[in-house]
């Protein structure tokens, strides 16, 4: 598999707030955990749910793909997410995902960031 064109495939259906198409990329029993769900949601149902409201409460958002490597089981990936705020302003975060995967399916995923000035 080409990790890198898997990962900027997946972060664009983030950019797209695309749910249905998320959850093509994960494992039905899937284990998610971010800074909302630190101790981790578990499966399709939970986390279409979980990404409806986040997706309903983010501004639009891009994001693009910064690194990805190889791991055992997977890859990591890091990211710059930017958010568009309006009147010409923008967040940006840097992101980092720990991707377990089972096939072509992400059976764990943690995802860590931080805030980036300006």
């Amino acid at each position: 598999m080409d990790i890198a064109k898997y990962n900027a495939a997946w972060l664009q259906a983030w950019t797209d707030k695309d749910v249905a198409g998320l959850l093509t990329y994960y494992h039905p029993q899937v284990v998610y955990k971010d800074a909302q769900t630190a101790a981790g949601i578990t499966g399709h149902e939970a986390l279409a749910a979980y990404l409806t409201g986040l997706f309903a409460a983010l501004p639009p958002t891009r994001y693009d793909p910064d690194q990805v490597w190889p791991i055992e089981g997977g890859y990591c990936g890091r990211w710059i997410a930017t958010m568009e705020l309006g009147e010409g302003k923008a967040r940006h975060i840097r992101g980092f995902d720990l991707v377990l995967m089972d096939g072509d399916q992400i059976t764990l995923n943690e995802v860590y960031t931080h805030e980036l000035p300006g």
